[in-house]
């Protein structure tokens, strides 16, 4: 999308060298992500009828993909905040997704709770509840990890409803929502992790999406196959970050009086990073054009997308730490932080382990 190619320029400008300082104080510019959200870049696919960019899946993943590449904690905060988005536009009733929407493309910050001290991938397990009283709802539980919490105006709550479910966005200050930070996280250092508790914490009835009672599995699998999504591209630009770090080192440093770049097993290297690249890309682009179609096969695709760009930042990262040894080794570097922060994609919406188990269910459903 040439206008959001157009706001590589704008991004780079505000990020220029800054993320490394970010990564070792654990802090992002609230400013920087109030200009950002104000230009809606923060949730790009939103439709322009409701104040968004309206970019396809493809144009906003290739954009995802460039801020990945200069800080994976700010496309983390673009990942939960998307995702706040992309649920509303779901699961919200019209007045909702004017206001809301309007909001999120206008500078408001929002983050979103799915994982319990008791429940990640298990959702029979999640405790929190989110019911209604009177004329309003009471929200009761916890979240741990919850992104972007430490920035956020809202966030968005998925808890239980009766016997179905619930998604609440619950304004940040409301009397009975406790924050405590995640302390020295692994990666994404600078993305606002909390853990937040909700002790009878009362909302009016329109911050309920869609007055509650969806399914619990098409909740989650909507909000989390955005985010797999995401996570996808952001990963292709930590690969990106990774080949450009190595490729420049590589011909830059001598070693016995000859290039690194001459030597066989460090060229090696360059190959396995660059076919990381392209490999992640071309499944990214699959998986956008899946979901920019609405075909059946877009959830399992994203899930695809995730888990192939994922293990595959993992690695890049890991073998980008072994070209530049000492050189990539202290904490903020491109490559030190891209190898914590890559760890951290093997894990969050949807592990590896069951990123693998659906497209297990995929294959067998597909071969009777």
């Amino acid at each position: 999308m040439p206008e959001l190619e157009g706001e590589h320029a704008f991004v780079g400008e505000l990020v220029g060298d800054r993320a490394a300082a970010w990564d070792v104080s654990g802090e992002l510019p609230l400013d920087l992500l109030h200009k950002l959200g104000a230009r809606g870049l923060l949730c790009a696919e939103v439709p322009a009828s409701f104040g968004g960019r309206g970019a396809s899946s493809l144009e906003s993943g290739e954009f995802t993909a460039y801020v990945g590449s200069l800080c994976s904690s700010l496309r983390s905060v673009m990942t939960s905040h998307g995702i706040v988005a992309h649920t509303v536009r779901r699961f919200g009733d019209r007045t909702q997704r004017r206001r809301f929407l309007a909001e999120l493309t206008a500078g408001k910050i929002a983050g979103v709770g799915f994982s319990e001290p008791g429940a990640g991938s298990d959702l029979s397990a999640m405790q929190t509840r989110i019911e209604p009283d009177g004329d309003s709802f009471v929200v009761n539980g916890e979240k741990k990890w919850l992104t972007v919490a430490r920035y956020a105006d809202y966030l968005l709550v998925l808890g239980r409803h009766g016997d179905a479910a619930a998604a609440a966005l619950i304004p940040k200050d409301t009397p009975g929502v406790q924050l405590t930070l995640v302390e020295n996280p692994m990666g994404c250092r600078a993305a606002g992790h909390a853990d937040v508790r909700f002790d009878n914490v009362r909302i009016p009835a329109e911050y309920v999406l869609g007055g509650g009672g969806q399914s619990m599995s098409m909740l989650f699998t909507t909000a989390l196959s955005y985010g797999r999504m995401s996570i996808a591209w952001g990963c292709v630009g930590i690969i990106r970050a990774c080949l450009q770090a190595a490729g420049t080192h590589a011909q830059n440093r001598s070693q016995a009086g000859v290039a690194l770049a001459e030597h066989q097993l460090v060229r090696r290297h360059l190959a396995e990073l660059f076919l990381a690249e392209q490999a992640s890309t071309r499944v990214c682009e699959h998986a956008s054009r899946r979901w920019d179609a609405a075909a059946p096969d877009m959830g399992v695709m994203a899930v695809l997308a995730k888990h192939t760009s994922a293990t595959g930042a993992a690695r890049s990262a890991a073998t980008a730490v072994q070209l530049l040894g000492s050189a990539g080794a202290q904490d903020g570097h491109v490559v030190a932080r891209a190898f914590r922060d890559a760890k951290l994609m093997e894990l969050i919406e949807g592990s590896n382990e069951i990123s693998q188990l659906i497209l297990a269910d995929h294959v067998l459903s597909v071969t009777g």
